[in-house]
Parts: C-alpha cells; sequence; structure tokens
C-alpha cells in the first residue's frame, strides 16, 4: 500500500525542544584522546519501559564483541557505550540528548523506542551537528513529526530506519481478513505524536480504512494515561464495532480492556500498536485479558536474518537473551542490537572521527543486519529514511499459563516465517 505525501508538517511535538535548546557548536576534537564514544538514549523506566526492557543485555552483548575495541579507516580505537534513561519523558529524552553531546561529548547518537524517544534526541542532534541514527518509531511520525518535507533529504545529521504507517496498514487489513467481520472499526488514537500521525486525515489510517471498505468509529483524540475509557466504549458499542485498533501505552490498553469486560464489550479484533509488545505487558492484563491480541509482528525468531556483528541468527540472539534472563525474547530485542551494527559498520568507513565524515559513513550505508538489510537514499519518499520489513501476528496461549507470539500473516515479508494460524479475540 502506498499513500501519496503533501508537503506539510503533521506534528509540533519536537518543536518545543528546538526552540528551547542552546545552538552549542564547541565540542571536543572526536576521538582526541583513542576512545570512540557511543551515546545510548532510551526509556528504561516509566510507561514505555517494558519496550527496552532487553536493551541492557543487548549493550552488554554489544560491548563484550567489542571488547578489543575497534578497527577504522583511521586507525584502531577503544569503545565506550554512554546508556541513558529517558524515564519514558520526551523532555527528559531532550535533557539526555543534551547531556550525551555537551558533557559526554559523544562521536555519534543511537536512540530508539517511540517517537517520545526518538524525535527530541533527534532534534537536539540535528541542532547541534551530532549524528544520530535512530529506529523503532514508524517513520512518518519520525520524519513528519520533525518537519520532514517528502521526497527531500531534509535532515543532514539524523538517519532512521524502521517501517511505517503504510506497512502496518497492510498488516492490519490482512490480519482482519482472516476472519468474518462487519467490518466497523472503532479507533483509540491518542493525542500523541503516533496518535496524530496515525489518526491524520490525508495521510493516516483514515482515508485508507476507507479505501479498503472499512467503516470507522473515531471518537477523537484521548490524553495519554487516561483512567476512564467508558466514553469510547460505549460509542463502540453502539455502532457495532467488531474491530478496536489503536496505538496506545501499554497501561491504557490494559485500562480499556478491563472496563470493556465490565461493560460487554467483546469486539473479534483488538490491533494496537505499541501496546502490545511484549509478553509481560501481555501476562500482565487482568483476566487472561491478553489472549489473541494482534498487532505487529517487527522482529522475532521468524525473521530469516544474522547479525552483521556477532554472526547470530535471529533465532539465537532471541534465544540467548531468554538464556540470560529467563524472560521471553522482545520484538525490540532485533532493533536495538541493529542500531548498534549500523553504528559499528558506520565509524568502522569513517574517513575521519568528525562529524561530516562520520555522516558521510552513515549515508551510504549497505548493511545486512538482524532485522534485514538497511540502506538509505532507496526510498523516494523520505531519503533519510531505511525501511525494514514487517509482519503480523497474535499473543496465543503457550500452554503454561502465559502467552507467546505468533506469526500469522506474512504477505507484507513472506521472508518471514508463519508459525501460527490466527484466532478471534478471547474475552
Amino acid at each position: 500500500m502506498t499513500q501519496t505525501l503533501t508537503r506539510r508538517r503533521l506534528l509540533q511535538g519536537s518543536a518545543a525542544v528546538l526552540a528551547a535548546a542552546p545552538l552549542l557548536t564547541a565540542r571536543r576534537a572526536r576521538a582526541q584522546d583513542g576512545t570512540l564514544r557511543i551515546g545510548y538514549v532510551s526509556p528504561r523506566s516509566g510507561a514505555l519501559s517494558g519496550i527496552s526492557e532487553s536493551d541492557g543485555y543487548v549493550i552488554d552483548a554489544i560491548r563484550a564483541a567489542l571488547g578489543g575495541g575497534l578497527d577504522t579507516a583511521t586507525g584502531r580505537y577503544a569503545v565506550e557505550i554512554i546508556e541513558k534513561d529517558t524515564q519514558s519523558d520526551p523532555n527528559r529524552a531532550g535533557d539526555m540528548a543534551s547531556d550525551l553531546i555537551f558533557q559526554d561529548e559523544v562521536d555519534i547518537v543511537l536512540v530508539g523506542s517511540t517517537p517520545d524517544t526518538t524525535n527530541p534526541v533527534a532534534d537536539l542532534c540535528e541542532l547541534n551537528g551530532v549524528p544520530c541514527i535512530s529506529a523503532a518509531t514508524p517513520w512518518q511520525s519520525w520524519f513528519f513529526g520533525r518537519g520532514g518535507v517528502p521526497g527531500e533529504k531534509t535532515f543532514h545529521y539524523t538517519n532512521h530506519f524502521f517501517w511505517g504507517a503504510e506497512d502496518l496498514m497492510e498488516v492490519y487489513f490482512g490480519l482482519w481478513d482472516g476472519l468474518d467481520t462487519n467490518k466497523v472499526v472503532g479507533a483509540l488514537w491518542p493525542n500523541d505524536p503516533d496518535g496524530i500521525a496515525f489518526s491524520d486525515p490525508n495521510l493516516g489510517f483514515p482515508p485508507a480504512l476507507q479505501a479498503a471498505g472499512f467503516t470507522l468509529v473515531d471518537p477523537g483524540r484521548y490524553t495519554n494515561l487516561k483512567d476512564d475509557f467508558s466514553a469510547e466504549i460505549n460509542a463502540f458499542k453502539a455502532a457495532g464495532v467488531e474491530i478496536v485498533t489503536g496505538v496506545m501505552l501499554p497501561p491504557d490498553l490494559a485500562t480499556f480492556m478491563a472496563q470493556s469486560k465490565q461493560l460487554g464489550f467483546a469486539p473479534k479484533f483488538v490491533t494496537v500498536a505499541k501496546a502490545a509488545l511484549t509478553p509481560k505487558g501481555i501476562a500482565g492484563f487482568p483476566d487472561g485479558l491478553g489472549e489473541n491480541l494482534s498487532g505487529e509482528v517487527y522482529w522475532g525468531p521468524q525473521y530469516p536474518f544474522t547479525s552483521s556483528l556477532t554472526g547470530e541468527t535471529t533465532a539465537a540472539l532471541a534465544e540467548g537473551y531468554t538464556k540470560a534472563t529467563g524472560n521471553q525474547w522482545l520484538q525490540g530485542t532485533g532493533y536495538v542490537h541493529a542500531l548498534f551494527e549500523v553504528a559499528v559498520d558506520v565509524l568502522k568507513r569513517s574517513t575521519a572521527i568528525e562529524p561530516e565524515a562520520i555522516v558521510e559513513a552513515m549515508n551510504a550505508t549497505d548493511l545486512a543486519t538482524c532485522v534485514g538489510r538497511v540502506k538509505w537514499g532507496d526510498f523516494a519518499a523520505a531519503p533519510n529514511v531505511a525501511k525494514t520489513p514487517l509482519a503480523g501476528g497474535q499473543w496465543q496461549a503457550d500452554g503454561a499459563g502465559g502467552f507467546r507470539l505468533v506469526c500469522t500473516y506474512n504477505a507484507t515479508a513472506p521472508e518471514v516465517t508463519t508459525d501460527g494460524t490466527l484466532q478471534p479475540k478471547v474475552w
């Protein structure tokens, strides 16, 4: 599915960060002390922390893989990885980026996990001339949310890799076509960068739903961490909604699910981005309400890729995390690992450890990673973006009191293995 993009700014969430940020450019001479410094920003605590639960494990593994240092085009360097926690706060995300730039004096910044994290960090890096690579945010939320102009390489220092809303829509429509429904869709889109992008009447879900023959029931934007969804639920019941979609924080989805059961609302599909990503989050829903929640499957052992850094397959990476922690693998694990794969590849090829040379190497990236090939310049709509594959599936009971994420739809990414059959939502 493709969409015509128009010249406009969809989101304004990052503008305040840019307006308030100091335009400071005096930083240390890059790697003058023989050490390459890589900054990494993610929500390790707060409402989004479940998405980043495996970050520490991945970064420790990267440190071990780079223990002997890194050979680059300009010589051999020690590598220091400096981690920052946003506490799931967009304002703090900008503060953490500022710390990395001006206190830690990093050579490159990596960031992942939703536009609340990626956008303010990328904005600070762009403003201050620091190379930044981001992932794990739908590209529209990242690109248009920061003022990107369709068809133009809007940003000089910041590049991104992930899939987009058009891919998510195709996956969702494919999932929903797997069961008989009345095609009436209720939307839960919050008043945040993701929700505004997904609900946009020109570029978001509404026109695509209509074109695909679905009827949309949209009760309007809501404030994150909402404690009462009864108005939305009653609107959905009155309209005969059989499919619920949205892009929600995990606590909001849990509240909605519990209140839906209390009010006797039992749609056949609950297909929600962002909130339905982690096994602990699914297990945490009351009364087993996480069973057969459906959504995106953007990484896992079903993906046939290999790490360029360690040589491990996706199955080995997922299994390694489970063995080390006792926890199920997480989708975000692959993208954190891939961020470091790309950064290491960029730094190895850079003809100098200074921003412009690093940017030149970044733009020339063509790397097979554990999430697929990352290559910038091929996506005409947003040259700062590299697209990666996406499939769909749901959380099914594992027979041991928990849930496992199975892939049931791969028409959008045939290389991904399906390992389950779609089932209706269990209430």
